[in-house]
């Protein structure tokens, strides 16, 4: 990065003129259509909150839909995580884990009383590195949780070569790729388990609610019966479980917004396109990167910035960015290993390092127009331009 560091002042002060957005965009859009809102009152009206009919549907689609075998509603995408690991991984196993990613992936095995192995992720897709992954394994490690970060697939070829080779369980983080797909098939079709959230902002998002996806029947019905206390019928509890079921009121927002879940993920993909298109023009910012046979689904569009090219932090490109009407965020400020949380197991970790510090996320849902698309690109390359080193 270039010495002449701008201040927040001069960030604001190259704002003048017209801002290159028409009108402010907005970053996300989670909304319940009136077809949602109708069904979660037609299961209020009915009586019947639990988990029943909506979750039971919910669950056949969303197996069918991600080409899995069986698929099971839980509480949240964290206790999917839980639900997942706990009879996939034992107690003291090292497990590699990206430590660019949102925190549950890593927390979790934590939780299961397993030491999460730390590797870097692909600096351009942001995914996994499988032959970092490979450097740090240890004679304790069991298995590897990878995360389909951004709605992002991983090299599921390259993952499921070195779980083979090397006797590995494997577990993916599908919270962000709601329908991704990965040569050719859902990535429900994938590893040991794979696990979902659906939480508001999400691709298919619900308020709360989870989904594990398997394709082995006795690993699906372990993780069905600790979902619910272990029970086979009731009052008949064959093992120790927990409540993390999920209710119907939940299962028919899931099920309604389903319905046009393709549609708007296609949305997202075509302002996918319109984005590479456009920043394939603007020096010193890196559109990310497609992994080989993955079809991306775009819960975030996460673009780098190349700093040595720039006079101005990320940070403040990002609030000259909102001053043009164009809101961003940052996922993530910090990897895993520099959390308090994961000190005991941190380590050397430059590429995550390196994205922490250049990584911003732009506007990305299925209501942007072509021209709000336009306007945000235009920003971009306004913001470039005046702080071009």
């Amino acid at each position: 990065m270039s010495s002449a560091t701008s201040t927040g002042a001069d960030a604001l002060a190259i704002n003048g003129g017209t801002p290159a957005c028409a009108q402010p965009v907005a970053f996300m859009a989670p909304r319940l259509t009136k077809e949602d809102v109708a069904g979660a009152t037609a299961v209020l009206e009915s009586g019947m909150l639990r988990a029943a009919s909506r979750c039971a549907e919910l669950e056949e689609r969303w197996a069918k839909t991600t080409d899995a075998n069986h698929a099971m509603t839980c509480s949240n995408g964290t206790c999917a995580l839980q639900l997942a690991y706990e009879p996939l991984i034992e107690r003291g196993d090292d497990v590699i884990v990206p430590a660019w990613t949102y925190i549950a992936t890593a927390s979790m095995l934590v939780a299961r009383g397993a030491n999460p192995i730390f590797c870097d992720p692909i600096e351009d897709t942001f995914q996994i590195d499988v032959e970092d992954a490979e450097k740090r394994l240890t004679p304790k490690t069991t298995a590897i949780a990878c995360t389909h970060l951004y709605g992002m697939p991983v090299d599921i070829e390259a993952v499921q070569d070195l779980a083979n080779r090397k006797g590995l369980k494997v577990i993916y983080d599908g919270a962000q790729a709601h329908l991704a797909r990965y040569d050719g098939k859902g990535i429900g079709a994938y590893g040991d388990a794979v696990t979902y959230s659906f939480y508001a902002t999400k691709n298919l998002g619900t308020g709360e609610g989870g989904m594990i996806t398997a394709n082995d029947d006795a690993l699906a019905r372990k993780i069905g019966l600790l979902r619910s206390h272990g029970e086979t019928d009731k009052y008949l509890h064959e093992s120790i479980g927990y409540n993390y079921r999920m209710n119907d009121i939940t299962g028919a927002i899931g099920c309604s917004k389903l319905d046009r879940l393709g549609d708007e993920t296609a949305r997202r993909q075509q302002v996918a396109d319109l984005y590479d298109a456009r920043l394939a023009e603007i020096d010193a910012v890196a559109a990310p990167v497609r992994t080989a046979k993955a079809e991306p689904v775009w819960h975030l569009y996460t673009v780098r910035l190349d700093l040595s090219k720039l006079t101005c932090t990320r940070d403040e490109f990002c609030a000259a960015l909102k001053e043009e009407g164009v809101p961003t965020a940052v996922h993530y400020p910090r990897a895993l290993t520099r959390q308090p949380a994961f000190a005991q197991w941190a380590q050397d970790m430059p590429v995550s390092d390196r994205l922490a510090q250049c990584v911003l996320c732009l506007p990305m849902h299925q209501e942007l127009t072509d021209e709000q698309a336009g306007w945000v690109c235009d920003a971009v390359a306004k913001i470039a331009r005046a702080f071009a080193s």
